[in-house]
């Protein structure tokens, strides 16, 4: 089995790790191409339809759309991190080739980010450091705190790490509501709403999981903001766009919500933005769902992704199916 991965400069180290490449070489023979982006286009589209199987991820150079019509050897394209919008256009996936990301590997990663927000937010926890930093002792209790027991909590998206987040909420004895036209259930003990307007008919904290696509987009609008009582709480580790930030910012300067956002649209808040000060918001600037420091030494275990990636390598080379394969409905709903 012959694998490629085309950089669009240098591999991103986080990703292809000695660890990892030594793993993929014992499933078959592996070659690196640097600095992708220099290369003329027919040169990059024969690169890429010389192996089994194209590897792509972070720092990949995009597939192009003749691919599709002129494959080559490829029969897989294996995508080892999650977004695949961006960098393997739908057109191979209509042609015929399988193509897969890292499906459920982030959930857990993820959902305990957005579990540390929610507690952090309801907690205060950045006013009272940036309280206690001013020489300050103590918030009043009239206006700050709150607890995840009977906490009424609104879910957006459930999928993978939406149902990982509802397992870890649930023993903290909140009242959980979901909203996510695209499963036939809901966890149990949770609510379900029909629409987001009925999401936020009762709720205290919204928690977003859900993939940003053009129907997602903006969705979390200033009417539906406008619902949430006073204190009330938003989190968001899923894509800034699918908040109307202005109305959220909006909120959060006014002091009516509190929020902790991994996200944003774009994703870094200017130098001087003045949400960097406000008391009422934490933001974690898209790593909040860290692995363990490594003080860039080599990495001494697989990470999730890789461990995916890896299995489906021995699936395809096995002719087995694939795990988190893509078709055209979950890729235009992936974010």
């Amino acid at each position: 089995m012959r694998m490629r991965h085309i950089a669009a400069g240098e591999p991103v180290p986080r990703l292809w790790s000695p660890l990892f490449m030594d793993a993929l070489r014992e499933l078959g023979e592996l070659d690196i191409v640097r600095d992708g982006a220099k290369l003329e286009d027919a040169r990059r589209l024969a690169l890429m339809a010389e192996p089994d199987v194209l590897l792509t991820g972070w720092g990949a150079s995009p597939v192009p759309i003749a691919l599709a019509q002129a494959p080559g050897n490829v029969k897989y394209v294996c995508h080892v991190t999650g977004s695949v919008r961006g960098t393997i256009p739908l057109e191979i996936i209509e042609a015929g080739i399988p193509v897969s990301n890292w499906g459920t590997a982030p959930a857990h990663m993820v959902s305990e980010g957005a579990m540390a927000l929610l507690l952090a937010s309801l907690k205060d926890i950045h006013a009272r450091v940036m309280s206690t930093r001013r020489g300050e002792w103590g918030l009043d209790m009239h206006t700050h705190g709150g607890t995840l027991r009977g906490l009424k909590v609104g879910i957006y998206g459930c999928g993978a790490i939406g149902r990982t987040f509802v397992e870890m909420l649930r023993p903290f004895g909140a009242v959980i509501t979901v909203h996510d036209p695209y499963i036939d259930d809901v966890p149990e003990g949770c609510l379900r709403a029909d629409s987001l307007e009925d999401l936020f008919e009762d709720i205290e904290a919204l928690v977003i999981h859900a993939g940003l696509s053009d129907e997602t987009k903006g969705a979390i609008s200033a009417k539906l903001l406008a619902r949430l009582p006073r204190h009330g709480v938003v989190v968001n580790t899923a894509r800034g766009g699918i908040i109307d930030q202005d109305a959220l910012f909006a909120e959060l300067e006014s002091g009516r919500l509190r929020a902790g956002l991994d996200v944003l649209e774009p994703d870094r808040l200017p130098d001087a933005h003045p949400a960097r000060q406000w008391e009422n918001v934490i933001f974690t600037s898209h790593q909040v769902e860290r692995e363990w420091p490594d003080d860039d030494l080599p990495p001494k275990k697989l990470l999730p992704m890789h461990e995916v990636c890896l299995e489906n390598l021995r699936r395809f080379r096995a002719g087995e199916p694939i795990l988190y394969a893509m078709d055209r409905e979950r890729y235009l709903r992936s974010t």
